[in-house]
C-alpha cells in the first residue's frame, strides 16, 4: 500500500481517464462542426451527447459488478480498446446514424474506466490518501477537457473532422497499451477480496448495496452536483457562448478550459476538507449546488446580453460542481466493504449522468419547440436558451429532496450501528464558536 508502484499504477489509470474525458468531451466543441456536417435539428444532435450518456450510465452497475468479478484492470484495457473503435467510427462517420453509433461506443467504453480507477486507488492505497487520490483523480483527468478544447479543436478546424476524431482515437490507444504492461489489480502481498460465487449471489449482493443509506447519499450527491457542468461542458456551452451569446469560438474554448482549472483548484481543497470533516461532507455538497442554483438564475434573469465576467463567474462555479461530486463515490466507499465496491461506484456514477442525459435532451426539446412555434428567431437564440436552460430547477431540485432524505437515513443508520450523532451545521458552528471564545 502507498508504494512506488502504487503510484506508478496510479499515473498510469489517471492518465487512461484522462483520454476518456478527451473521448467523452470532444462533440463539446464539435457541436457547431457536427451541425454543419449532419445538418440536422438541435434535439437530434442533442440525441448524439445523449446516447453516449445513456449508454454510459445504464452500463455503470453491470460494469461495477465486473469490477468485483474480474478486477479493474481487465476492464480499463477493454474500456479503452472500445473507445479507439468508437472515435474511429465517429470520424469516418458519413451520415448522423453512423454517428450515433460511433458515440454508443464511446459511452461504452467510457463506462468501464473510471470506476474502475477508483477501485485501483482503494486497492493500492489506504488512509487519508484516498479521499485525497479520487479528488486529484477528477482533477487530472479533468486535463481531457482541456485536450478537447485547445489541441482537439485547432485540428477540428485546421484539418477537419476526421483528421480530430482520429486523433483523439490515438490518446486512448497509447492508454490502452500502457495499461496492459503496467497495471495489476492490486499489490501481490495482498489477498483477493472474496468474490460472488453465482450470478444470484452477485445480484443479492448488488441489492444489499442498493439498499444501504450511504449508497443512495452517494447517489444523489453525484447527481446534484455533476450534470450541470456535464451538460455545459459535454455539449450546450460551446453553442451557448458562440451562437447565443456571439462569443468568438477561441474564447468559448477557454471557457471551457477555465471549468477545468476552476476544479483542479477547487478539488484539493474539497479532497482535505472530505479527509478532515467525514461527518459534514453533504453539507458540502448541498452549499455547492446552492452555489450553483445562485449563479445560474443571474445568468438566466440578467437583462440582456450576460457580460463575459458574469460567464467566467458561472463557468468558475460549474468546475467546482465536477471535484464536489466525487464527494459521492467517499460515502460509497464508507458505507460498504471492498468485495462490493465496484458496485456501489457504479451506483453513484449512474446518477450525475443520469441526470446529465435527462437535461441535456430536454434541453434541445425546449429549444426545438421553441423554434417550430415561432418563439425564438433562431434555433440557438439568447432568450430560448435561458428558458431551456431553467429545466435545471426542477430536474436537479428533485435530487436536492432526495439527498435530504438519504442524509437521515444515512444518520439515522450511522447512530445505531456506531453510536455517532450528527446535529444540524448551525449547531456544531455555534459550539466551535462557543470553544473558540472559551
Amino acid at each position: 500500500m502507498n508504494s512506488r508502484r502504487s503510484w506508478l499504477v496510479f499515473a498510469v489509470g489517471v492518465f487512461a481517464y484522462m483520454a476518456a474525458v478527451l473521448q467523452r468531451t470532444t462533440l463539446g466543441v464539435a457541436g457547431v462542426s457536427a451541425a454543419d456536417r449532419f445538418d440536422t435539428s438541435a434535439a437530434l444532435l442533442s440525441s448524439l451527447a445523449v446516447v453516449q450518456l445513456i449508454v454510459y450510465a445504464g452500463l455503470q452497475i453491470p460494469i461495477g459488478l465486473l469490477i468485483d468479478r474480474v478486477g479493474p484492470k481487465l476492464l480499463i484495457v477493454s474500456g479503452s480498446a472500445v473507445m479507439v473503435a468508437g472515435q474511429l467510427v465517429l470520424a469516418f462517420a458519413p451520415s448522423i446514424s453512423i454517428a450515433i453509433v460511433g458515440r454508443i461506443l464511446v459511452g461504452a467504453g467510457d463506462a468501464a474506466v473510471f470506476i474502475s480507477l477508483i477501485r485501483l486507488i482503494n486497492s493500492w492505497f489506504s488512509g487519508r490518501t484516498v479521499p485525497l487520490l479520487s479528488q486529484w483523480t477528477g482533477n487530472v483527468g479533468a486535463i481531457g477537457q482541456i485536450l478537447s478544447a485547445l489541441p482537439f479543436a485547432w485540428i477540428l478546424h485546421q484539418n477537419g473532422w476526421t483528421a480530430a476524431f482520429s486523433s483523439a482515437a490515438a490518446v486512448s490507444l497509447v492508454a490502452l497499451v500502457l495499461a496492459v504492461i503496467l497495471l495489476a489489480n492490486r499489490p501481490a502481498d495482498v489477498a483477493e477480496p472474496p468474490r460472488a460465487a453465482s450470478i444470484r449471489e452477485a445480484l443479492h449482493g448488488l441489492g444489499q448495496t442498493l439498499r444501504r443509506p450511504g449508497t443512495q447519499l452517494g447517489f444523489w450527491s453525484h447527481y446534484t452536483t455533476q450534470s450541470s457542468g456535464t451538460v455545459f461542458a459535454l455539449f450546450w456551452g460551446f453553442p451557448f457562448m458562440v451562437s447565443a451569446l456571439g462569443f468568438d469560438e477561441s474564447l468559448a474554448s477557454f471557457l471551457l478550459v477555465l471549468i477545468v482549472l476552476a476544479g483542479l483548484v477547487a478539488g484539493p481543497v474539497l479532497g482535505i476538507l472530505t479527509a478532515r470533516f467525514p461527518l459534514r461532507r453533504s453539507n458540502l455538497v448541498l452549499g455547492i449546488t446552492a452555489l450553483l442554483g445562485l449563479v445560474w438564475a443571474v445568468v438566466l434573469l440578467w437583462p440582456g446580453t450576460p457580460p463575459v465576467w458574469l460567464i467566467v463567474v458561472l463557468v468558475i462555479a460549474l468546475g467546482v460542481g465536477g471535484p464536489g461530486s466525487l464527494i459521492g463515490f467517499d460515502f460509497a466507499r464508507s458505507f460498504n466493504p471492498i468485495r462490493s465496491l465496484g458496485s456501489a461506484n457504479g451506483i453513484v456514477n449512474v446518477g450525475g449522468f443520469t441526470a446529465s442525459f435527462v437535461t441535456m435532451f430536454v434541453i434541445g426539446v425546449l429549444l426545438d419547440a421553441q423554434f417550430d412555434a415561432g418563439v425564438s428567431a433562431t434555433l440557438y437564440d439568447l432568450d430560448a436558451f435561458r428558458r431551456a436552460f431553467a429545466v435545471q430547477y426542477l430536474i436537479i431540485g428533485f435530487g436536492v429532496v432526495m439527498l435530504v432524505l438519504a442524509r437521515r437515513k444515512t444518520r439515522r443508520q450511522l447512530e445505531e450501528d456506531e453510536g455517532i450523532s450528527v446535529g444540524p451545521i448551525w449547531v456544531a458552528l455555534y459550539r466551535a464558536w462557543k470553544r473558540r471564545g472559551a
